[in-house]
């Protein structure tokens, strides 16, 4: 891997896929799952349950995905501005439940929503003399009742965390099966899940389900697009239907190719900075 495309923590952290992390001195701790990773600005990463995660997908070869996604000069300077953003791999559960939970909301509140979630629900360890609690097991919140997930300040998705984790409970959503199945089949399967529409389903296949041709479209996207490409894209309606989605994301995977995920980040990161908003 060339020098110029090193991972750079605080732009891959600060860009929308993960929200319980926290930095400490020199490093970054966050929860993944049943586990706690530290990772330090070289992007060597700890596991607190010594569990071997590319968790920063290291093996990605950065030189190809960057030569593949630079079609215009909008994503050229994006990738020129934040070097080294990497796609994470996260644990597929929690980032299910962290994309039910991020509907509708920002940055801020899904972050506390989380917390209050593995505060009341997961199991609380000590790892480089501070405090943190791992995700809840779908177990443990396919057992909770709708009133003890909602005091998690998670609003009308309470029903959607307790309703995807019986399914996962229930074996009718198997995250490995859905590694190795093409876009959309994965995409049809994980919207069976309830709180799960096209935007939750892309978050969830590009950040652990190994989809990088998914691309989120969220309201910050689509003015995104609007800004940069109206002209290969042409978006006339402020909300996009079911079949203008898939339409949508097909234009978009012949215009940036089967990295677009990548794309998606280095425009979504790009944007948001531009707006000077805040991230964790």
């Amino acid at each position: 891997m060339q020098k110029k495309y090193a991972i750079n923590i605080e732009n891959s952290i600060h860009s929308g896929q993960v929200f319980l992390w926290k930095k400490i001195d020199n490093f970054w701790y966050g929860v993944n799952g049943g586990d706690v990773l530290r990772i330090d600005k070289d992007g060597n990463v700890k596991s607190f349950q010594n569990s071997k995660v590319d968790f920063l997908r290291k093996n990605d070869n950065l030189d190809d995905i960057i030569k593949s996604i630079s079609k215009d000069k909008t994503v050229r300077k994006a990738v020129k501005q934040y070097p080294g953003l990497r796609i994470l791999r996260q644990d597929p559960f929690q980032c299910l439940i962290s994309f039910i939970v991020s509907s509708n909301s920002n940055i801020q509140k899904i972050k506390m929503s989380l917390e209050k979630l593995s505060k009341k629900f997961g199991i609380r360890v000590e790892y480089g003399n501070e405090e943190f609690y791992l995700f809840p097991k779908a177990e443990k919140l396919a057992k909770a009742s709708i009133d003890e997930i909602n005091s998690c300040s998670v609003g009308y998705r309470a029903k959607f965390i307790k309703e995807a984790s019986k399914m996962i409970v229930d074996e009718k959503i198997n995250f490995e099966y859905l590694k190795n199945c093409n876009y959309q089949e994965t995409k049809e399967i994980i919207r069976r899940i309830p709180g799960v529409g096209n935007k939750v389903a892309d978050c969830v296949m590009l950040f652990s389900l190994e989809k990088l041709e998914a691309f989120p479209l969220d309201r910050w996207m689509i003015r995104i697009l609007e800004k940069y490409y109206s002209n290969e894209f042409q978006i006339n309606t402020k909300t996009i239907t079911e079949k203008q989605y898939d339409h949508l994301h097909q234009k978009i995977i012949d215009h940036f190719g089967r990295y677009a995920g990548y794309s998606q980040q280095f425009l979504f990161k790009m944007e948001r900075e531009n707006f000077q908003k805040k991230w964790l």
